[in-house]
């Protein structure tokens, strides 16, 4: 009776080894087959937002260089308006322009897009404190003169450092 006794407990203890090496392995199974998915959503997401992520920093740095006050001035100026009427029609186009591009922060680094708020907002102090230099009565040439001759002296521009950071940052993506 002892020997049929102990033949059962051999038994168990084999089919619970079994059943215990059958359970780890399609644990095991579950477990790569749920990070092979993992992997692939990764990859297909990448592949989405890559192309997304590449145009934003295009937008970005489009408008970054579109920003500099000589750009502008280049593409805005106005000999027919008095020198405050062009701040105005500069701020608008730097506002404009802004607004225009602020969904792309969303493929951009937060460090980034603050960089490029800071080039927008530095851009139009520079814009008014030229504009505020000028004498009384003075015309959109004026300002578009000092202004080119005050954006030549300041350098690097914080357009430049902005557009200099999101090209290394795209870089480190790559």
């Amino acid at each position: 009776m002892n020997e049929i006794i102990a033949l059962v407990v051999i038994v168990v203890i084999c089919i619970t080894a079994l059943l215990l090496q059958a359970y780890w392995h399609q644990k095991k199974s579950r477990l790569q087959e749920a990070l092979l998915v993992q992997s692939e959503l990764m990859k297909e997401r990448q592949n989405f937002t890559l192309p997304h992520k590449m145009e934003a920093y295009q937008r970005a740095i489009l408008y970054l260089e579109r920003m500099n006050p000589t750009s502008l001035v280049l593409r805005l100026s106005d000999p027919t308006i008095s020198a405050t009427a062009m701040q105005a029609v500069l701020l608008k186009a730097l506002r404009d322009e802004y607004d225009h591009n602020v969904a792309q922060q969303l493929f951009i680094s937060e460090s980034s897009w603050t960089l490029l708020k800071t080039a927008k907002e530095e851009t139009a102090r520079l814009i008014s404190v030229v504009s505020e230099q000028l004498p009384e009565g003075s015309t959109s040439v004026d300002l578009c003169s000092s202004l080119i001759t005050k954006t030549a002296e300041v350098k690097p521009l914080p357009s430049e450092i902005a557009i200099e950071a999101l090209k290394a940052e795209f870089q480190r993506l790559m």
